[in-house]
């Protein structure tokens, strides 16, 4: 048995993510898709967090139970809300009304270090305010951590609790006032040393501001677990897709070639569909590619939904960019964490049917002329956005879309950040320190290739 199967059925027996005492510090509100923002790591041991509260289903407010990826959750006065007005990251959130609750129905058993809860206004509803309840004894006795949240943003931001506890803990969210409140990513960081983790697929920056709001159709901001991604509803495709990769993402599930429309983004944008990219000559090219995702076949299945899809011309996807992918793999294998953001610019490619393509799809789906990569390299630990030094060794690389590209190799194609964004107009590393990012982003990676 491989170690990565071994680690696979590990995490699949464990049902950690944390344990609570509290010691009562203030609550942090912040807003991690800011440029300027520098969200928490979000570290726990267990696969089902950061609760996405995609996984269930409860429509009426009536209280009632939930079995979701975590555990289950008693909804009080609240339901999963689907609608256009529900503020959240992919296709669900939680919407609670008058003074309910929302309540963890199991426990938490590693200790607690931090939890953060996104939040924001139901459409057009009034600010609200909510408090974050713990309980030591299985929901016998609560109490209050951090200070009363007021939530007057009509996009989700994230309130952050530190805290320093030992034992088991659940957590309970109380409604104190005003209007319809949507909760979201509730996520549980345990304070014990574990290895390898899942982390914030945003931690180093959201590189274009992105937000989940369809006045920004071209900039949309859309959340899944295995990534998060700015979408452009003009171009068909992500403008870039940023995820974490550690071998805590890594398993058994084999690759689904499951391509499946995104039905997470609005139904007033164009949603592609594999067939619209047969017979056009170009590879249906992964942005987070399927190999990083092998923990489940949900975390599989997830990098084939379209939007993380981009035209790319086959040997460009099959041979280069696959190339630079297993390398990257392999870092981590070598006991490192990454992050990696990619993504696409530019307007025509070159495919298998020869000359220059701009638009696929009767126009709906843009060629680009490029694809680029960041890729920045870690040792495991915490707080990785502040653990970007001046020292860390980053790798940028920049590809033509075309069929001639593996004339060389990957590493031939490395440039700096600073080239892409001026290509791109992003600001990729937004959560380091500026100082850093002036020092690493200028600079061209000149480390092994293999």
């Amino acid at each position: 048995m491989t170690k990565r199967i071994i680690y696979f059925l590990l995490l699949s027996i464990t049902l950690s993510i944390s344990s609570c005492k509290k010691e009562d510090l203030t609550a942090i509100d912040t807003n991690p898709y800011s440029q300027t923002g520098n969200p928490h790591q979000l570290r726990s041991l267990s696969i089902g967090f950061p609760e996405n509260f995609e996984a269930g289903t409860k429509t009426a407010y009536a209280t009632g139970d939930v079995s979701l990826t975590s555990g289950l959750w008693n909804l009080n006065d609240a339901l999963l809300g689907t609608s256009t007005s529900d503020r959240k990251n992919g296709a669900k959130s939680v919407r609670i009304q008058n003074m309910g609750m929302l309540t963890m129905n199991f426990n938490c058993t590693n200790g607690v270090a931090l939890v953060s809860v996104a939040h924001a206004k139901y459409g057009t509803d009034a600010n609200s305010t909510w408090s974050l309840y713990y309980s030591t004894n299985s929901g016998s006795t609560w109490t209050q951590t951090g200070s009363v949240i007021t939530t007057s943003a009509t996009t989700l931001t994230t309130a952050s609790f530190a805290m320093s506890v030992t034992g088991n803990v659940r957590f309970q969210l109380r409604k104190l006032s005003g209007g319809r409140l949507n909760v979201d990513d509730f996520s549980v960081s345990d304070n014990v040393s574990s290895g390898p983790t899942r982390d914030n697929n945003l931690a180093l920056g959201n590189p274009s501001s992105a937000v989940t709001s369809t006045a920004s159709p071209n900039n949309y901001l859309l959340q899944h677990t295995q990534y998060s991604l700015s979408y452009n509803n003009s171009r068909g495709t992500n403008n870039w897709v940023s995820w974490h990769l550690s071998t805590a993402w890594e398993g058994a599930a084999l690759r689904c070639n499951c391509f499946n429309t995104d039905a997470s983004l609005p139904s007033t944008f164009f949603r592609a569909t594999t067939s619209q990219y047969t017979n056009t000559g170009f590879d249906r090219g992964h942005m987070c590619p399927s190999e990083d995702r092998t923990a489940s076949d949900t975390d599989n299945a997830n990098t084939f939904l379209m939007a993380n899809i981009v035209p790319q011309a086959p040997i460009n996807n099959q041979q280069t960019w696959e190339q630079l992918e297993a390398y990257t793999r392999g870092l981590v294998n070598q006991g490192n964490e990454v992050y990696i953001i990619a993504g696409n610019y530019g307007t025509g490619g070159t495919g298998s049917k020869g000359g220059v393509t701009n638009t696929i799809a009767g126009g709906k789906i843009t060629v680009p002329a490029h694809v680029w990569k960041v890729i920045v390299i870690l040792p495991l630990g915490t707080d990785d956005a502040n653990r970007v030094s001046n020292a860390t060794r980053v790798i940028a690389i920049d590809l033509p879309n075309n069929q001639t590209v593996n004339a060389q190799p990957w590493g031939y194609y490395r440039t700096s950040v600073d080239a892409i964004e001026a290509a791109t107009g992003y600001n990729i590393l937004s959560n380091v320190a500026v100082a850093t990012q002036t020092v690493v982003e200028a600079a061209v990676d000149s480390g092994p290739t293999q």
